[in-house]
Order: structure tokens, then sequence, then C-alpha cells
């Protein structure tokens, strides 16, 4: 895929409209995490200083095309103001005249924030109109919202067709980053599953078992692949009618030469709370009265041997039930050391969605990472093969 970056667009004197991703964390009128707000400083620092009038748009939470007081942009001001060290100044509106007036009074190196996009219906139904309007707010379109490009919306996809587009710096580090990742990667190729649930991630599981050369399986995922192959999880998390699935899948990988890692030891407990006495036990073993919240000592082992020659590591969900201590043990382990390697130059690590984020960040190790996505969604939808609509559209071929 070709894609234009801002680096190389003329944009002095130019009003550029950024779409952006702040539905971020806030409680009681604040933003409780600025992760997303931090990561897109770069992008307006470059337009800023490369002379244009920046426009940033985005949604905010679920207001179904309805205009709802609760749900503004207008909180987020002081969190923008202090992340981006410029002044950010608000319209109540994304289309029309008041839009139009205020966009035409903000100066070079100003920022404009304009309201919640959904709060007009043509928004998440693409509607051309709308699309249109926002499109005649300014001269050029950047999208820098990866994590709502899963979505074919007027401002992620309508606007790509309708201004000279291009990605902006944060855009251009993901879809680089995920090339590395699965796109061009270098090989042997491993890839950590893990998580509560094969349901939700079938897709994902048949896709990187054809490009993966080890599909490293944890968590209550992975519960359900042993109890696919005959074995008893006591009361352990599981998808037992999933079974049939998780066959097709370790069929599919076979056929692939994907091999799948499964435990082959697990950490019990029988009762889940904070340094509740817990076992190691062979995946034989588990007893019936006993759920498995952790990958056990030999399989870390295992799993560490079996990435030792690869380059490339791609991570979405943990190894165990991590947010209770001391059951984050084997994710910590294995997080640790994909870092080292990182560190020391010898392997490529992509990690996504919000568990994953959280496991590394328990860790310790988040910083030390190739790549870290916060896109949720948009990351899985990408680990299942499928086209993002609002990155086809910044493609130069459209």
């Amino acid at each position: 895929m070709s894609f234009s970056s801002i680096r190389d667009m003329d944009v002095k004197g130019k009003t550029v409209l950024l779409r952006a991703d702040l539905n971020v964390p806030a409680e009681r009128g604040k933003v409780t995490d600025t992760t997303r707000i931090d990561r897109l400083k770069p992008t307006i620092d470059l337009l800023r200083k490369k002379g244009a009038i920046v426009v940033v748009m985005s949604h905010f939470g679920r207001p179904d095309g309805e205009n709802n007081s609760g749900l503004s942009l207008a909180f987020m001001l002081p969190a923008l103001k202090k992340s981006w060290d410029a002044d950010v100044k608000f319209c109540q509106s994304t289309i029309g005249d008041t839009a139009a007036q205020f966009v035409a009074g903000l100066k070079t190196g100003e920022v404009g924030l304009l309201e919640n996009l959904r709060f007009h219906k043509g928004e998440e139904s693409n509607d051309n109109e709308y699309a249109k309007a926002l499109a005649k707010l300014g001269d050029i379109y950047v999208n820098d919202a990866f994590s709502c490009s899963h979505r074919a919306h007027a401002s992620t996809e309508g606007l790509a067709h309708l201004l000279p587009a291009a990605a902006g710096l944060l855009m251009e580090e993901e879809l680089n980053a995920l090339d590395a990742a699965l796109g061009t990667p270098k090989k042997p190729l491993a890839a950590v599953a893990g998580g509560s649930k094969i349901s939700t991630k079938l897709k994902v599981l048949y896709n990187l078992s054809e490009k993966v050369d080890f599909l490293i399986l944890g968590g209550g995922m992975a519960n359900t692949f042993l109890f696919a192959q005959g074995i008893d999880m006591g009361k352990s998390l599981c998808e037992k009618d999933m079974a049939d699935e998780a066959r097709k899948i370790m069929k599919h990988a076979e056929k692939s030469g994907c091999e799948i890692i499964l435990p082959v030891d697990l950490v019990t407990v029988k009762a889940l709370q904070e340094n509740a006495p817990h076992d190691s036990v062979s995946v034989k073993s588990i007893p019936a009265d006993a759920m498995a919240v952790d990958a056990g000592p030999e399989s870390v082992q295992n799993i560490l041997s079996k990435i030792g020659a690869c380059k490339t590591i791609v991570w979405n969900g943990p190894l165990g039930v991590f947010e209770i201590k001391p059951f984050d043990t084997g994710t910590n382990a294995l997080a640790r050391a994909v870092a080292k390697k990182t560190k020391a130059g010898e392997i490529v690590s992509i990690a996504g969605g919000g568990d994953t984020v959280s496991a590394l960040e328990n860790a310790g190790v988040a910083a030390d990472f190739s790549y870290i996505s916060t896109a949720g969604g948009a990351f899985l939808e990408w680990l299942e093969g499928r086209e993002l609509p609002g990155v086809t559209a910044l493609n130069k071929k459209n």
C-alpha cells in the first residue's frame, strides 16, 4: 500500500482537517488517561511548525446522531492544551456557518477543535453530504486515527476522497509497525494470543495460523484448545461449545505449517483471589475442583525456547489472570524476555489490545516493545486480515 505522509505535503497557510481519536477514558468531566491525546502531539507539532491551521475532528462516546451535552468535547480543552502545549479553541458545531466562521477566525499556529462528530447522523452513516460539508472547512485531510479506521464513517473514509489526503505521523507509525509484523515480517514469526475466549477471536486465530511460524496460546483460550484435545480442565474458564472450532483451527494451522504452542503445565487455584494458595500441575492432572489461572513454569520455559530464534513477535492477550497477583508471573516472564530481546535488537515486537497493553505495563516493559498499538478494535480487525476502510481510503491507488 502506498499513502501520502504529512512529511511530504506543503501545508503552509492551509487549513488541515485532522481526524484524531479523542475517545479517551474520562470521569466527572476530566480525562483520566491522556495516552491517545499525547500520541497526537508529534503530528500537531509538525503541522504547526510547517505553518498550517489545524482543525481537529473526533467522536466521543455513542450519542447516536443526537446532540448530547454530556458527550460534548468541550471538557477536553484543558487536557489538550496541556498535552499539545498549544492554544486550543473550541467550536460547538462541526459543519455550517458557525463552523465556517470559527475556522476562518483561526490563526496560524492555533488549533481548533470541532464538536463531537457523532452528534450528526451523517457521521456514522458515511453520508456524502455530511462529508462534503466537512470538506468545505479545510484544504487538506489528515487521518491520524488508526483506531477509528476500521469504520467507514464520513470523517474516516468519506473525507479522504474529497480532499488531498495523507496519513498523520501516528497513523504512519502504526501502518509501518503492522507491516513489519504481518505484512513483510522478518522470520521466524511468533504470535501470542491470549485472553478469555476464542469465540471473539476466531478470525484472528485462523488468519494468524496462516501467517506465523508459532502460535502461542494462553489464558482461557488455551484452556478451550486443551479441552478440545480431551483434557479435563476442572473448573477452569473454558468454552466447551467451541471445541470443534478449536480442532478446526489446529488442523488449519497444521496444513499451514504453523506450530500451535499450548501449555504443558498450569497454575491452579480453588478460589480466585490475590495470593490464593496455588499449585503448578501438569495439564493432564488438573484437580476437578480447581481452575487454571496462569501458565506454569514449564510452559513458560517451553515458550521461551520457541521464541529464542524468532525475529518478530505479535502479541494480543495475556497468558493468565494477570490482574490478580501472583498470577501475572507467566505473562510477566514472557513479556520481560521479549522486551530484553527487543532492546538487544534481536526481535521486532508489536503488541496491541487493551488487556495486552495493561499486561505489559504491569510487567514494566511496555516502553521496551518496538511498538504498542492502542487501537483496540482496529488492531483486532487487522489481525483478522480485514481491509480497514479508513486506511484503504488513503491509498494513492484509489
